[in-house]
């Protein structure tokens, strides 16, 4: 696909598809919801919302990129200990073998890609 791809307003912020539990969630109840945008490459783009609760990253494979559109969470790393509080506005950066924690205290939406 070589066509410019625009998500408008209301599917950014709208209803999103059901894509059950976070897998690997040790706490709360944090159910996914999703819209899989189609980028034409070997990137994963979309649009996830995931509702509170926590879990573990271990040795991630991929980069991954997001821009936080509403929500909040917290980010543990590892490797150095810090906790960053994230919410609108932010960007955040996983890149491949980061482990760590997310704990989402405020069902969280972000824009995010995976490569």
């Amino acid at each position: 696909m070589t066509s410019l791809i625009h998500l408008p307003r209301h599917q950014v912020l709208g209803p999103l598809s059901p894509a059950g539990r976070r897998p690997g969630a040790d706490s709360g109840d944090p159910q996914l919801h999703t819209l899989l945008v189609d980028a034409g490459a070997p990137a994963q783009v979309g649009i996830w919302e995931c509702e509170p609760g926590g879990w573990p990253v271990i040795n991630r494979p991929h980069t991954e990129t997001c821009y936080i559109i509403s929500g909040r969470a917290t980010l543990t790393d590892e490797e150095s200990g810090r906790t960053v509080e994230i919410s609108a506005g932010d960007y955040v950066v996983l890149p491949p073998g980061w482990t760590g924690r997310w704990d989402v205290t405020e069902t969280l939406r972000k824009a995010y890609s995976i490569f």
